[in-house]
């Protein structure tokens, strides 16, 4: 098996408290999928809001989740890791289905699947279970971009 802990977590994800949303890789094959989980506790920050009688994560948080496992995948199948001059881009979001709450003390699940890759645009199947119970799903598009400093 292929983890990856928190530490080469940082290396691949530019993203950053509190926006980091994917704790460790169990599982990985390049060019193929990616198993990866996120510890779901009452202290995230957007359980304060949403909802404070009956705190529930956010469904963009769990497709943001299942985005940035694929943005795992993607940078180690490319052998490259994320600089101040590209960024990995959310494009697209397809066929997007919530089946029921996630709720702190919860563990997801998130499982990328890499469908194609057409003129720099890869394209995943992504689902989200607690408990295997499917919690979430979506196909997930995204590109690499160079940016401007």
């Amino acid at each position: 098996m292929n983890s990856i802990d928190i530490y080469n977590i940082f290396q691949h994800l530019p993203q950053r408290y509190p926006f980091l949303l994917v704790d460790r890789v169990l599982d990985y094959t390049l060019g193929e999928s990616l198993v990866a989980i996120k510890n779901v506790t009452i202290n995230e920050p957007f359980f304060q809001g949403h909802f404070p009688h009956r705190p529930v994560m956010p469904g963009v948080l769990l497709i943001e989740a299942m985005a940035q496992a694929t943005g795992i995948l993607a940078f180690k199948t490319a052998e490259v890791q994320p600089d101040d001059n590209a960024l990995y881009y959310l494009v697209g979001v397809d066929k997007a289905r919530f089946k029921q709450p996630v709720e702190p003390g919860d563990q997801l699940l998130l499982e990328v699947k890499l469908l194609r890759i057409i003129r720099g645009v890869w394209k995943y199947a992504a689902t989200t279970k607690v408990d295997d119970k499917l919690v979430a799903s979506a196909e997930i598009m995204c590109v690499k971009r160079d940016i401007q400093t």
